[in-house]
């Protein structure tokens, strides 16, 4: 081959990438990378991705530097750029990792169409993204996905994994204008989260090694744990792709119990990847509608996005997601359930709220689990509902994760900051903190009222 390009989307590293590997075996490579104006454009982009998609970025370039090469920039169409690029250089091939998105999908369709005009070849790349490759694997009967997640994981299991993959020695890039890597303000002109972790692969590469060496192997005990926080934190980084979930699961094995609950986690992520992949419209429509006659009350939404619910285990979660850009998993749980079903308040309009500020958010993962926690996706117990109170005395019984989270409420002691409407009137008149918003008893049977009618 004479030129080969590498298009990065959501696998934005050097290590263990198919599309980089296969486009480096040519004698010449353009690792390409497109700031696509109809995703930095939308409301998809939110200050905390720019902050740390602008981190990947300059750290991929750097890592594509120290083996000879350098990352291309342009800005545009990411079909149009990637075919202009290919027409100046004569590729021929273009390699790009596959994703199932409705955008990415489309995005694929016509850069095969518009690469045949110009005499390159598209090659896409599974198990970039993901472990198994969405729809890979289907259950007996002819249905194209799996809707219930542990006969999927059965199956999952049995997959054969690829080889983790080197990264390329050398990158040769022929002589070009590389253009400038974006700054986070380039990409979105708003401020991040104060707390939020850095993008890139050598911190990813950084919290692994600390994640297999020291924390993994407890995961079972701890993952749901809110204030002795168990979590790998890796979830940014796998969805932009700065590390390779094939080389986590391979580097986390399945030496111990919390290892391979870990890898229970993953295969959750893989999924709802395949369940989006077959049902597109799942991503705004509901999977398993209910009937569902949604409550509208600005209020209460309000009340919820910012953390003043009344609830401490529920705006301890919200708060957490606006200073850090990130939530606990099991937080992001109760405070789903909590709109969707105390507040009987449209999962929508959750979803699009953690759109706004999670750093790790993807299509697949979350709306599917949104609709889970609002019983109109793939849960086999659709109107469960979560008791915040229950949740808290469970997942944070001394109170440690809300008094970090919920700073009115530091100097409360013990359990009894779960519920600061019960102190003495003395000591509560003192906080300025809300009341409960609902009831719990009276959220739960109407949503079961409505859910059941």
């Amino acid at each position: 081959m004479g030129t080969s390009i590498a298009v990065f989307t959501r696998d934005l590293r050097v290590r263990d990438n198919p599309v980089l590997h296969a486009a480096a075996a040519a004698q010449r490579c353009i690792p390409l990378f497109v700031v696509d104006d109809a995703i930095t454009g939308s409301s998809y982009m939110n200050a905390n991705r720019a902050s740390f998609l602008a981190d990947s970025l300059a750290d991929l370039d750097a890592g594509l530097r120290g083996r000879g090469g350098v990352l291309v920039v342009r800005r545009g169409s990411t079909v149009a750029e990637v075919v202009r690029v290919a027409r100046e250089h004569d590729a021929d091939e273009v390699h790009i990792a596959s994703d199932v998105s409705r955008f990415a999908q489309r995005r694929e369709r016509e850069l095969a169409r518009a690469l045949g005009s110009c005499g390159a070849e598209l090659h896409v790349h599974d198990s970039c993204v993901t472990a198994v490759p969405p729809l890979s694997i289907s259950p007996v009967g002819g249905n194209d996905h799996f809707s219930v997640f542990t006969p999927y994981f059965r199956r999952w299991q049995t997959q054969v994994l690829r080889r983790p993959l080197r990264a390329p020695g050398t990158i040769a890039v022929p002589q070009l204008n590389a253009g400038e890597v974006p700054t986070a303000r380039l990409l979105h002109p708003g401020p991040p989260s104060p707390d939020l972790c850095t993008g890139g692969e050598q911190q990813a590469r950084k919290l692994l090694t600390r994640w297999v060496r020291d924390a993994v192997d407890d995961y079972a005990d701890r993952h749901d744990t809110l204030a002795d926080d168990g979590t790998s934190r890796l979830s940014a980084h796998l969805h932009f792709g700065t590390l390779s979930v094939t080389e986590l699961l391979h580097r986390v094995g399945n030496r111990s119990e919390g290892a391979r609950a870990f890898a229970r986690q993953l295969a959750w992520r893989d999924f709802h990847h395949q369940v989006l992949a077959a049902r597109p419209d799942s991503a705004h429509d509901d999977l398993r509608p209910r009937g569902d006659r949604w409550r509208r009350s600005e209020e209460d939404l309000d009340a919820w996005r910012a953390g003043r619910t009344g609830y401490p285990i529920v705006d301890a979660g919200m708060r957490q997601l606006a200073r850090e850009g990130w939530m606990h998993n099991r937080a992001r749980l109760i405070t789903a359930n909590f709109l969707a079903k105390t507040l009987y308040l449209d999962w929508r309009l959750g979803a699009r709220h953690f759109t706004d500020l999670l750093v790790d958010c993807d299509i697949a993962n979350n709306q599917m689990n949104w609709q889970w926690a609002a019983g109109t996706g793939t849960d086999t117990r659709p109107n469960r509902v979560l008791n915040p109170l229950a949740q808290a005395r469970r997942f944070d019984p001394d109170g440690h994760y809300v008094r970090e989270y919920v700073p009115e409420l530091r100097h409360v002691t013990g359990r009894r900051v779960h519920q600061p409407w019960t102190l003495p009137r003395d000591e509560r008149d003192k906080i300025d903190y809300p009341d409960p918003i609902v009831d719990l008893h009276d959220g739960a049977s109407r949503f079961l009222v409505a859910r059941t009618r």
